[in-house]
């Protein structure tokens, strides 16, 4: 048996293929409220939030002007990105609802709450947060019992800081 990987190991960063970069910078810079932190004309950008060199790369090195890969097919399930607290979730919610980007989903999985919708080029995108793990739920001997239960997403608007 091998050792586990480091348990301080992380995701450090996603990239993404996508048909037009300008189109995927208006959603993930102008609707999720990433901040552009390098481009290279119309082949690939970085975004990131709080100043980090990039959380999220966009390129259209093999894809530009590319359609999403039919349903069936291998890849990308979503990327998942985690915000902070309660109250930034639910502003990411008002952000999607004031931009009219429809949700596919909200799950409340014990664990964390979620909300799932698709980017422009149908790269599946969750926007979540994470219970304190004193909250999670648990079975009898101590293991995690996640869940997928609807999310209330009235409650989760009014836990919103932006007007």
């Amino acid at each position: 048996m091998t050792a586990p990987v480091d348990p301080r190991t992380r995701i450090g960063h996603v990239h993404l293929r996508v048909a037009d970069l300008d189109r995927a910078l208006g959603f993930y810079c102008g609707v999720l409220g990433f901040a552009l932190m390098q481009r290279y004309g119309t082949q690939a950008a970085f975004v990131s939030a709080g100043g980090y060199h990039h959380h999220i790369g966009l390129n259209t090195w093999d894809s530009a002007g590319g359609t999403p890969p039919p349903p069936g097919h291998t890849g990308l399930y979503h990327v998942a990105i985690l915000y902070p607290t309660r109250a930034a979730l639910a502003d990411a919610l008002a952000r999607l609802e004031a931009a009219g980007i429809p949700l596919t989903g909200a799950s409340d999985h014990g664990v964390s709450e979620a909300l799932y919708l698709d980017d422009p080029d149908r790269n599946g995108v969750e926007l979540y947060r994470d219970r304190p793990e004193d909250e999670w739920p648990r079975d009898e001997a101590g293991g995690l019992r996640m869940v997928t239960r609807r999310l209330d997403l009235a409650s989760l608007r009014a836990a919103a800081t932006r007007p």
